[in-house]
Order: structure tokens, then sequence, then C-alpha cells
């Protein structure tokens, strides 16, 4: 069999061997027969997290049904089906998510167990939206767990060592339109305007300066349209991409245009080329109050930075209660970095960046690089010690384990 990787490259997945189980059934029988079982999603990980040395397992042989509760405003959906895939079915029907990431490629399953994100001030990431989870435990059982559950905060951002989700219960909205509008040259001092202004917004830089390049607004449809000199910048007149000298058709609808919530809120188009695609992510997590001071601190470090780096994204994304949400208890500010595709020349940056943000706390998007060691992280999230007895309880064998994930809660 050929070395299988992640969507980056850059993790040859070590697994004994590789599963794709047609039924829920044949996936307990899997779950119950191996000692050491993960399941992948759409690979979308930068690290090891999901990586182990016994079974992998994908679940894309599952039953793909969706079903769409009206009267409780909520959808079920398959595990490894991708948002994108999803946003369409729903919007075809009158409905719609609150929130997306900027790749409409990855899974429901693996964003949310990741704390994956989207951007707005006043939207949560995406495991906000699970209203409740079906997996498979350790011993092979089939459960169900909604938001009555007593450890269910600790449930839904779990790294995958619970359980293997094999459906994911989401709340739905009414379905809206939004207009994108992209603006260059914003200066550093009208950041926190520029996050505020619109349902979802993303400022993208690329550190050789204090200002951001790239201002992208993605607004209800119904909401007036920003002048060209909004906040001090000059609106573009032609679609852009965040990744200097990507083609922009991989890039969704711009200049105004009204369209439906799944074709503006991503970055990118499904069928498309995410993002650059060669390429290292890593993203940190602060609180949204401490944003001047955390980007100041990082202007020390532009210089190291730049030489390394295709873009830079600033985002907003509001507090939650889950246990190892990065917005765990405080509204944040995301900082991403799109890296070149070398390890070994960006591993030494990432540290000086983490070198950087230490004074203000910063967690780690748990599917990108980091090196922060584990007692620093574990000191961000006041829930670290109830969650690492939650996964001790539902899985005393540690079957869902990985090095990655040992490495952070060590037994």
């Amino acid at each position: 069999m050929s070395t299988q990787r992640n969507w980056a490259g850059n993790v040859a997945y070590a697994a004994r061997a590789h599963h794709r189980p047609s039924s829920v059934d044949e996936l307990r029988e899997l779950v119950i027969g191996s000692d050491r079982i993960r399941a992948v999603g759409s690979g979308h990980s930068f690290n090891r997290i999901g990586d182990t040395t016994g079974d992998l397992v994908t679940l894309a042989g599952l039953p793909a049904t969706v079903r769409l509760d009206e009267a409780r405003r909520v959808v079920q959906v398959p595990a490894a089906m991708r948002y994108g895939d999803l946003a369409t079915w729903l919007h075809e029907r009158g409905y719609a998510l609150a929130n997306l990431a900027s790749l409409p490629h990855i899974s429901v399953a693996g964003a949310v167990a990741t704390g994956t994100h989207g951007s707005g001030v006043a939207v949560g990431n995406l495991a906000t939206a699970v209203a409740g989870l079906e997996l498979v435990t350790a011993a092979g059982e089939l459960i169900t767990v909604d938001r009555t559950a007593t450890e269910y905060a600790g449930m839904v951002v779990s790294l995958g060592a619970l359980g293997i989700v094999t459906r994911v219960t989401l709340d739905v909205v009414p379905t809206f339109e939004v207009r994108q509008y992209v603006h260059l040259d914003l200066p550093r001092e009208a950041l926190d305007a520029a996050l505020s202004s619109a349902y979802s917004v993303s400022v993208f830089t690329d550190w050789r300066s204090t200002r951001g390049t790239q201002v992208w607004r993605k607004q209800l449809a119904d909401q007036p349209a920003p002048p060209a000199d909004w906040l001090g910048t000059t609106a573009a007149d032609r679609p852009w991409h965040p990744v200097p000298g990507m083609p922009v058709v991989n890039c969704t609808e711009q200049l105004g245009v009204p369209g439906p919530w799944h074709e503006r809120l991503p970055h990118f188009r499904l069928g498309f080329t995410p993002s650059n695609g060669d390429e290292l992510q890593s993203e940190y997590h602060l609180p949204r109050a401490a944003a001047g001071a955390a980007l100041a601190a990082l202007d020390e470090v532009a210089h190291l930075i730049a030489p390394v780096l295709l873009t830079s994204e600033l985002r907003t994304v509001a507090a939650d209660q889950l246990w190892l949400s990065p917005q765990y208890d405080r509204d944040s500010l995301a900082v991403h970095f799109t890296w070149i595709a070398d390890t070994s020349a960006v591993l030494p940056v990432v540290a000086e960046v983490e070198r950087a943000l230490a004074p203000f706390a910063p967690r780690p998007h748990w599917g990108k690089v980091f090196t922060m060691p584990t007692e620093t992280i574990a000191a961000t999230y006041p829930r670290w010690v109830d969650f690492a007895a939650l996964v001790t309880r539902l899985d005393p064998g540690g079957k869902f384990r990985t090095e990655e994930f040992d490495r952070l809660f060590p037994r």
C-alpha cells in the first residue's frame, strides 16, 4: 500500500492499516477489535494529533443520510460530510449555518473536534453550533449525547480522544444572502473598527508593514455598501486572492455581488484548490482585548515572519463554554499564518512567534503547527484537568490516544 498523507503532504500517516467501513456496525467491530484506532476526516490538520500507529478509519463509506428537523431547527449529518456539501443541501431547503470556515472542503466532525472556526465578533466557532453527537465508544457502544449531558461541554471539541463520532447534529437558521467587499491597505489603528464592521471580517497582512494588505468584509446583503475610502482604505476594483500570485478564480465572489451565505462566507470555492495548497499553517487565539499589544509584539519578529510567509490573517471569534475550545470563556483574536512548505525554515519562526505572544496566553489551533510546551497550553484552559479526567473515564485503555495526544495529555 502506498503511504497516505494529509492534505498538505507534511504528515505521512503511521497507521498499520487503513479501513473504510460501510456501516456503523462494521465500525463498531473495528473499534472492539483494535487496541489503537483513529478516524481521519478530510486530512486538513497540519500536525499528528489525528495520526496513529494502529488502525486509521475513514468514515466516508458510512450511510450519507442527512436529516433536517425543521421544528427543532437542527440538521443531523454524517461525520465525514464536507461543510460545502452540507451548505448546498441546506440552502436548497431554505436553511443555513450561522458560520462557515474559510475552507468549505473540511469535514464536519474533524472541524468540530479541533475547534475550527470562521469569523465574526458575534459568531462562535463551528463547534458552538453542535446540538448533539453520535459516537462509538472504546467499548464499541453507539451512544448519543446532547446539550443536556453533564459533560457535554467537554465532549464537542474533543480532539478525537473520546470516541469515533459517526453523526453530528447542528443548529440551523433561515438562509440568508451576503455581499463580499475587499478593501486594500488598512491602517493598523483602524483594525478593531474593521473587524467589528460586518457579519464576518478577515484582515490579511504580509508583516512587511503594520498595515493590512487586504480586508475581506462579508456583510449581510441588506446592509449599505461601504464607501470607497472606508476607514482610510482603497476599494478593490477587481477580485483578489489572499495569497499573492494564486488564481482568483479559486475564491468566492467579491465586488459586492449578492449571493447565498455558503458562496460568500468561505474564502474559497468548493470545487477549487483552497489557499495555496503547498503550505504549512499555524494559528494562535488571543484575548481580543489584548489585540493591540499582541500585534505590537509580533512587529518585533516581523522580519523573521515575512521571508517564510505566504499570507497572514487576523479574525475575531466569539467566546463560548466548550472546555477545549480556543475561545473558551474569552472573545478572541485569531492570528493565522500560512507558511511556505519548508518545515526546517518555518519551525524556528513559529517558536519566535510563540515567544512574542507568550505574555498574552495564546492558545494554538489544535490542527495546525505549533511548538508550545504542554504546561504552557494547559495553563490557558481552566477545564484542562476536567477534560483529562473525562478521557480517562471514557477511554481507560487509551484506544483513541495518539503520540501527539499523549504529549498533551500524558497518562
